[in-house]
């Protein structure tokens, strides 16, 4: 337990350490208070949500922590953690050049409501580690796993990249950038390619998902995929 506290703590502080340099460096300047706001919605939330799988769920807590493009066991998918790190970064880069440059003039309402919209995505996130403790950071399947069908399951398959890709667009206009929405456009594609091959995966290997992706016909978004 004492291992898996330091890997947490050092994972989540080395985490906002390079977000902060991804803004920071490229605006060339601290006085960016977009960025300041967005990280301490970003790390609160991320903070509570460990705190929340601290005390009830140390082995999903285990099994995010374990997580990485090294961590997966199919090439495919080490290749798709790499792209998604890079656009991932390049997203803060972008908005931090965007603040030094002022590319873009985005009102502080609608950079406020966007911080409000990434809590949610958070949220979103954390509605599904309480419903699947088997939310691996990795794509693997457990000898005990069951198919989940309940709480967010029962709207979408992957309702954890649902929050995420929410996360991820209202991102930029949260940090003062309509430029950085430039790399969402990876960000999704390469959510959408990981997903897919989730399900060809999951439907190889996990009992029942078939069946599942029969009666939940929508993969992120309700009503529309």
């Amino acid at each position: 337990m004492a291992s898996l506290a330091v890997r947490t703590v050092l994972g989540f502080a080395a985490l906002l350490v390079a977000l902060g340099v991804a803004l920071f460096w490229p605006a060339g300047t601290f006085e960016f208070w977009q960025a300041w706001v967005y990280l301490a919605v970003f790390g609160g939330s991320a903070a509570a949500i460990t705190v929340y799988l601290w005390n009830r769920d140390l082995a999903l807590l285990e099994r995010r922590v374990s997580g990485g493009p090294t961590a997966e066991h199919e090439r495919s998918q080490q290749l798709i953690q790499v792209v998604a790190s890079v656009a991932f970064v390049g997203l803060y880069v972008v908005a931090g050049f965007d603040r030094r440059y002022g590319w873009s003039n985005v009102p502080t309402g609608v950079s406020l409501a966007a911080d409000v919209l990434v809590a949610v995505g958070f949220l979103i996130v954390f509605f599904v580690f309480r419903e699947n403790t088997y939310t691996s950071a990795t794509i693997e399947v457990a000898a005990d796993q069951a198919v989940i069908s309940t709480g967010p399951y029962g709207v979408v398959r992957h309702p954890m990249y649902a929050g995420a890709l929410l996360m991820l667009l209202t991102t930029p206009p949260a940090l003062g950038s309509w430029w950085a929405l430039l790399m969402f456009v990876p960000l999704c594609a390469v959510i959408v390619w990981r997903l897919s091959d989730e399900e060809r995966f999951l439907s190889a290997n996990l009992a029942g998902y078939g069946d599942y992706c029969g009666r939940v016909r929508r993969r992120l978004i309700p009503g529309i995929w």
